[in-house]
């Protein structure tokens, strides 16, 4: 198995081109974006970055090219990632913001030519905003097979009842995606299927945005809410199913996957400005005689988050080359790793910067106290850390056995018994010699 640690020219190019236009377009605007007049203030300052992103051709790259995507591969959009999670409004030029893009794919993968044409297409022109409704505030979301939410059928319609949170965008959203238990007497991840409800459909109603340390204020109808929603009767027609009825935990793990790696990258983007702005700070911040740099503990600061990202780059890249070369599946361990590994390295050099900061750091004058809010989720989001830690340890505990007699394997006497009688005839000699 061999690794090509290259980028080849053209796309090193485009990541160059990126990084540039984020720092020198996108990074300004998100100092203002909420003075905009919100969601719609927002879309219309980004409608001409977004023109050039299309020029470049780096619009939706993670779709396919018959989707008006680039089919870039998971290792080039890492690579990609990287770049825009420097910055929380940087994938919404590019047009694989969470989580339309993560729907997007959904769409493409399962959605009916009917479904992709009313509702893939819009959304990948930028005209329509999606939320994928699975969390439920009274099951845990580490766990969808507990999912309460019901769909009945009812000769050509489906009705869905149930109470879902952290439907991030849902107060924004043009249309749902909701999972719903279609066959509660089904195994447990057959239980489940995927339905595309219309905002403005009846019984749907949007109790709140739930605030959050990421967001720790009121609001409502902003971009990056998770909302509280109510599903009371709420009828679709039949054609509103996604997919097969009871593949919808199939579909959450396909989208999953791929959106695992994304945020992880993106974790680095954030990662790689918090250690920019530590190692800045300790070139001319002076204390106790000398300068931050100086200091010992700052030194193993830099040193320890310098070789912790490189190291979940490394992880994560690793991850998306297997998942392009032998499919998700055969990336399942490799994700579980950098989801749980990828947010404690995010938080650590968040921290680091913010200490180096002080008091500074701490006030909202910097952008390090939203990253390290936005950073304590990423334990949360896309499954908690415990979980993708057990996942990890069962999978790696699945290629080992008890020993015979429960003696482990390098019991020292044990194994020095064996080999005087696996080289008897070494030690006769010898014996005979003497």
């Amino acid at each position: 198995m061999s690794w090509d640690f290259s980028t080849d020219p053209e796309f090193q190019e485009q990541l160059d081109w990126m990084r540039d236009f984020v720092r020198r377009e996108i990074w300004p605007l998100e100092t203002i974006w909420r003075e905009l007049g919100g969601y719609e203030g927002l879309r219309e300052a980004l409608a001409p970055l977004q023109k050039q992103v299309r020029e470049r051709n780096l619009w939706a790259a993670h779709l396919p090219p018959k989707l008006g995507g680039q089919g870039m591969g998971q290792v080039r959009l890492g690579l990609m990632h990287e770049i825009l999670g420097s910055s929380p409004i940087a994938p919404l030029a590019f047009g694989n913001a969470a989580p339309d893009s993560g729907n997007s794919e959904i769409l493409a993968l399962a959605g009916t030519p009917e479904q992709q044409e009313r509702w893939l297409h819009p959304l990948l022109a930028g005209d329509l905003k999606s939320a994928f409704s699975m969390t439920e505030p009274h099951t845990a979301g580490s766990d969808p097979t507990q999912l309460q939410t019901r769909a009945v059928r009812d000769g050509d319609e489906w009705v869905i009842d149930g109470h879902k949170w952290f439907s991030s965008n849902g107060s924004i959203a043009d249309f749902l995606i909701v999972m719903a238990v279609t066959d509660p007497e089904a195994r447990p991840k057959q239980r489940a299927s995927m339905f595309i409800v219309p905002r403005e459909t009846a019984g749907v109603e949007v109790l709140r945005d739930v605030p959050t340390m990421e967001h720790p204020w009121e609001q409502f109808g902003a971009y990056g809410g998770h909302a509280e929603i109510s599903y009371n009767s709420v009828r679709v027609p039949a054609e509103a199913l996604l997919g097969a009825e009871g593949e919808g935990f199939l579909l959450a793990q396909q989208r999953l996957g791929p959106g695992r790696i994304h945020h992880c990258m993106r974790w680095l983007g954030v990662a790689r400005r918090a250690f920019d702005m530590m190692c800045e700070r300790a070139t001319y911040r002076r204390a106790h005689g000398s300068l931050l740099a100086d200091k010992q503990t700052v030194q193993n600061w830099i040193a320890d988050s310098a070789a912790e990202m490189q190291a979940a780059r490394l992880m994560t890249l690793h991850a998306a080359w297997v998942m392009d070369a032998q499919g998700a599946r055969a990336a399942s361990v490799d994700i579980a790793l950098i989801k749980f590994y990828g947010a404690r390295v995010l938080h650590d050099v968040v921290d680091r910067a913010l200490q180096v900061h002080g008091s500074l750091g701490y006030s909202t004058d910097l952008p390090l106290e939203q990253m390290y809010r936005f950073a304590r989720a990423a334990r949360i989001y896309d499954g908690p850390d415990e979980v993708h830690r057990q996942t990890v340890a069962r999978r790696i505990l699945a290629g080992y056995a008890a020993p015979p007699d429960e003696v482990p394997s390098e019991h020292l006497p044990t194994r020095r018994e064996h080999a005087r009688e696996q080289f008897a005839h070494l030690l006769g000699a010898l014996t005979a010699n003497d």
